[in-house]
């Protein structure tokens, strides 16, 4: 299934300009240790299936659905017979949605959806997939139009469960709502404007905090640091610059946010196990 791998990075080769591929996968065969860009669902439909993501265990039984969130290290362990959907998107095309990718970040690094971990959402996620199967294998008119509508209702539908089913916050079930919303526009401000010279003090303000406070909230809302979550999506920014060629590390490290070369070469190794240059030559293979 893995078609181009170089090192820990598979480049997910889509067909007809496609953003999306789905794989009836009866192989016995496991895959070792790699990620993507593309998210990807995996829906056993006979027999089991072992996967670890980030070092985190899943036993997927017939009909469970785990979803492996961007750039997330993950293997595969395949039994001797079975069959299983296999599903990657470029989720991209959701950006333009306010909330949308800090709601995909909540999923991080992987979201199991069975009939104990989310039951009142289950049987939705799983007439969703089957849909997506089927115009997929049916070629419909269409089809990307309807593969893509019902991939944005399923991380709709996740993102909404993922919000109402836990209290993020210490705080009253009153703030809950309220503190919610706000991170989410908090999130989306960082991502939108990463590349700036943005600081602690700044967007805590902003959010209407001390610094303390609000280190401690969005610790509890992203589940990671204020500076890992901005330094994540100016490494994501700069691995879309870098495939243009015309444009130099230096240049790319300073659009990026970043206020020295070494400190991006380093940011960008740590997030990625590449060097920026390491990682260009991947894409112009």
């Amino acid at each position: 299934m893995i078609e181009s791998i170089n090192g820990k990075h598979e480049t997910v080769n889509f067909k007809d300009h496609n953003a999306f591929k789905l794989y009836l996968n009866d192989e016995f065969e496991n895959y070792p240790e790699h990620w993507h860009t593309p998210v990807e669902i995996i829906f056993p439909l006979e027999n089991h299936y072992m996967v670890s993501c980030s070092n985190i265990d899943y036993y997927l039984k017939e009909g469970d659905i785990l979803i492996i969130t961007p750039g997330t290290l993950h293997r595969i362990t395949a039994p001797k017979s079975g069959l299983r959907i296999i599903f990657q998107v470029d989720l991209s095309f959701l950006n333009m949605f306010k909330d949308i990718e800090s709601t995909i970040s909540m999923l991080a690094p992987a979201k199991l959806v069975t009939h104990e971990t989310m039951p009142s959402i289950y049987e939705t996620a799983r007439e969703l997939i089957l849909e997506i199967q089927k115009e997929c294998i049916e070629i419909r008119p269409l089809c990307d139009a309807f593969t893509f509508a019902k991939i944005t209702e399923l991380f709709i539908l996740l993102g909404r469960e993922c919000l109402n089913s836990s209290l993020m916050f210490d705080v009253t079930p009153s703030k809950q709502r309220e503190y919610t919303e706000k991170f989410l526009n908090i999130c989306d401000f960082i991502s939108s404007h990463c590349m700036e010279d943005l600081t602690l003090d700044d967007v805590a303000d902003r959010a209407g905090f001390s610094k303390y406070h609000f280190s401690r909230l969005f610790k509890q809302f992203t589940n990671t640091t204020f500076y890992k979550f901005l330094n994540t999506k100016r490494i994501a920014y700069a691995e879309n610059l870098l495939i243009d060629p015309g444009l130099s590390i230096t240049e790319i490290a300073y659009r990026s946010g970043f206020n020295s070369i070494s400190s991006f070469v380093r940011m960008f190794k740590a997030l990625t196990s590449y060097t920026p240059t390491a990682y260009r030559k991947l894409h112009q293979s």
